[in-house]
């Protein structure tokens, strides 16, 4: 067992492990090194994290709110709708006749023949004709219909058609053409030139059947600021305003090419022309136009009032007949947005209240069926009235129109029609599937 003096001389020997070290104090000098370089430390750590987060961000964004920003940034399209004027009709032709036309002929006749024109005021009309032909065109393209054939060889040939458009609309996404719809028909790509020239490449934005009209969208992302100043929105008028004898300007392919110009006046005005599923109007117009290339009418502030058709000939084929746009300005909002327009398939006329007194239902009297249209397949005949649509009672073309409008294409709808039997009228109801114009 060890003695005292042997654990004395181990404790001596290991007293250095047991001993406090203390560091000596720092200098000023020092303490300032240290405060300069973890400050150094700090502004290095925040200009690195802020590297960091510039270049994450954008990818971030890009891969992992790609849908929410999608979604956000989608402007939807609207356009205004235009109520017809209320207007007294003359109770007959022959009162119209002799209360209107023949004081207003009378008084032309007087000031034409008091008035001399001369070659400077004809000159000075036409020069303001020219700026606003000019200001048009500025909304007027060329469309592209590229279709890719074979020949006889077997190899691959493109066959492009020229077709006029109009911009009616643009957002920070895209700009809005309208075109006929034989531009887009069968074809297999669309290419637009822009009125400085520059060629793009367009996408069918939708189509409608019935007014043979379609709108193609151009991404704004494929624009530049240059080409965007070149191109005009042009603004869609009120074709509810215009009156007979007034004039207008036709613009796009009037004359067959693109670019081509006419000018002429409203020469008669057909009102509650039947047209499928519902009522329009149509002007005919001393003026020239190609229907099928895209011939489009406007008013003398240069808005759009409407396009020509070849669907209602006149006598001859004289004059230009041009459907008004007012009453497809809901159609138009449907395809700008990207949706089918609802399509249910009849030709009808409203039942007169004299008609309601000699014992027919009030409601829509079917005059024809759209062969393989919606009402067709549901059984729906000619001679049928239509009394309801859901819940809805109908009297006028504008409580049937304005039941389609609430639907849309795929929905079911039960309609009620009044079929006449032997002796009386008796109810029977359809279900019809509204279809896409």
């Amino acid at each position: 067992m060890p003695d005292e003096d042997d654990l004395k001389e181990k404790s001596e020997r290991h007293r250095f492990i047991r001993e406090k070290i203390v560091r000596p104090k720092m200098t000023k000098a020092e303490i300032f090194r240290h405060l300069l370089l973890w400050g150094a430390g700090a502004i290095l750590f925040g200009f690195l994290a802020a590297i960091t987060f510039a270049v994450s961000e954008p990818l971030a964004k890009k891969y992992l709110t790609e849908e929410e920003t999608t979604e956000s940034s989608s402007v939807a399209i609207s356009i205004p709708k235009d109520e017809p004027e209320t207007i007294t009709e003359p109770e007959t032709v022959e009162e119209s006749t002799e209360a209107q036309t023949e004081p207003i002929e009378e008084m032309v006749r007087e000031e034409v023949e008091r008035y001399s024109f001369s070659l400077e005021d004809m000159a000075q009309m036409y020069a303001g004709m020219y700026d606003k032909f000019q200001e048009i065109d500025g909304g007027i393209v060329t469309v592209h219909a590229v279709k890719t054939q074979m020949d006889w060889f077997n190899n691959p040939i493109e066959t492009t058609g020229l077709y006029a458009g109009v911009i009616i609309a643009s957002t920070p996404e895209e700009y809005l053409i309208l075109t006929p719809i034989n531009a887009v028909e069968g074809a297999d790509s669309l290419e637009v030139t822009l009125p400085g020239g520059d060629r793009v490449v367009g996408q069918l934005k939708g189509k409608d059947q019935v007014s043979h009209m379609a709108v193609i969208s151009l991404a704004a992302s494929e624009l530049d600021e240059n080409r965007k100043k070149q191109m005009k929105v042009l603004e869609l008028g009120n074709s509810y305003s215009v009156r007979q004898g007034e004039l207008i300007l036709a613009g796009g392919s009037p004359a067959g090419v693109v670019h081509s110009v006419s000018m002429g006046y409203i020469s008669y005005i057909a009102k509650n022309v039947s047209v499928v599923d519902g009522v329009s109007r149509l002007f005919y117009a001393d003026a020239k136009g190609e229907a099928g290339l895209g011939t489009f009418v406007f008013n003398i502030k240069g808005q759009v009032i409407g396009w020509a058709t070849d669907d209602y000939q006149s006598e001859g084929g004289s004059m230009l007949v041009v459907r008004a746009l007012s009453d497809y300005k809901g159609i138009l909002e449907d395809l700008s947005n990207g949706l089918s327009a609802p399509y249910f398939g009849i030709m009808g006329v409203e039942v007169t209240e004299a008609r309601h007194q000699e014992g027919l239902p009030l409601g829509i009297f079917v005059n024809s069926c759209v062969a393989d249209g919606p009402a067709y397949n549901a059984g729906i005949q000619s001679g049928d009235i239509i009394t309801r649509i859901g819940e809805q009672k109908l009297t006028t073309m504008k409580d049937f129109q304005g039941c389609l409008d609430q639907t849309a294409a795929g929905d079911t709808v039960v309609v009620e029609v009044q079929r006449f039997g032997r002796d009386e009228y008796t109810p029977i109801e359809y279900e019809v599937v509204i279809g896409a114009r």
